[in-house]
């Protein structure tokens, strides 16, 4: 999967070069164009007998595998912010304890575009008896998963790398 334009957003112009699909120039305009890597928050949500919460997505990429909660960092925003935002929009709860784990790059593919991101990952808890709320056209279902080491993390259907490279940290942490 290759990044690329085939005239410059500014002007039209076919005179634009892709350097490593990171950097683009047009040598008509001078217009210039950085792929830098997008921040992603991704929160590993446990229950009082330490089940881990992951989603089942309801969209591409990655249709019908499972994730944990989270997506992208909005402008403006820290984190922190994004995991608390992220879970109110996705689930419907409000997470509590919230703490820093680990980050892992990913690469994330839509729509023939591929995304490089830097997923900051964080544990929480939510209330023992939160009422969940789906956000329908992001997550089309939860289940708990008992992960105890990495042979339970090869029978899921993880949708990304970086969730899965998170979990077997979190794994070797607790």
């Amino acid at each position: 999967m290759k990044n690329d334009f085939k005239f410059c957003p500014n002007c039209a112009s076919k005179n634009i070069t892709n350097t490593n699909n990171r950097k683009w120039e047009c040598g008509d305009c001078g217009f210039v164009l950085y792929n830098n890597s997008a921040t992603a928050v991704g929160v590993i949500i446990v229950n009082k007998v330490g089940q881990i919460l992951m989603e089942v997505r309801a969209k591409e990429p990655k249709f019908g595998m499972l994730d944990v909660p989270g997506g992208f960092v909005e402008h403006g925003e820290t984190a922190e912010v994004a995991c608390v935002r992220e879970c109110r929009e996705e689930l419907g709860v409000e997470i509590k304890d919230l703490k820093y784990l680990c980050s892992f790059p990913n690469t994330y593919e839509y729509k023939n575009i591929q995304y490089k991101t830097c997923d900051m990952f964080f544990i929480a808890k939510i209330a023992d008896d939160a009422k969940f709320k789906l956000q329908a056209d992001e997550v089309s279902n939860i289940k708990w998963c008992d992960l105890k080491n990495k042979q339970d993390l090869y029978n899921l259907p993880l949708a990304f790398d970086s969730a899965y490279n998170a979990l077997v940290f979190y794994l070797g942490e607790k």
